[in-house]
């Protein structure tokens, strides 16, 4: 017996996905290694997962940290991204975001701070040196 019938799936739940329905109600913190897609509710933190896709029908209160993270539907809280956030058109998001890139496509809301630091900057004495500062090394 199929599990899904609906070959049109946009996300796959193979390879341990997590996926919070819509009839799903999470409390509390959510430690999530791989990816998360949420179409119900969670009031509490998301953290350790790599994509969060918060899906039309989706509602988060609290904050979330991932390595990417799409929103359709609302974030109440904080969203911290390692590599990007996406807020779609007809998403809410009620918070900070901080990540090297963000986009917001019209018809998103938003409302809060906005941070785009890059993500891991290595501290100037660790990046590598160029050819003049090299031979300048050399020189001296």
């Amino acid at each position: 017996m199929a599990m899904f019938k609906n070959n049109n799936i946009s996300f796959e739940s193979k390879n341990g996905d997590t996926v919070i329905g819509t009839e799903a109600y999470f409390q509390g913190t959510l430690t999530a290694k791989g990816s998360l897609r949420v179409d119900g509710r969670i009031d509490g933190s998301i953290v350790d997962a790599k994509i969060v896709t918060v899906g039309k029908s989706g509602k988060v209160k609290g904050d979330i940290s991932c390595e990417i993270c799409y929103v359709s539907g609302e974030v109440k809280g904080n969203v911290t991204a390692l590599d990007h956030i996406e807020a779609l058109a007809g998403s809410r998001v009620d918070g900070d975001i901080r990540a090297p890139r963000i986009m917001l496509e019209e018809g998103a809301i938003f409302n809060g701070n906005c941070s785009m630091d890059p993500a891991h900057r290595a501290p100037a004495e660790q990046q590598p040196q160029t050819k003049t500062q090299k031979t300048e090394a050399k020189q001296q």
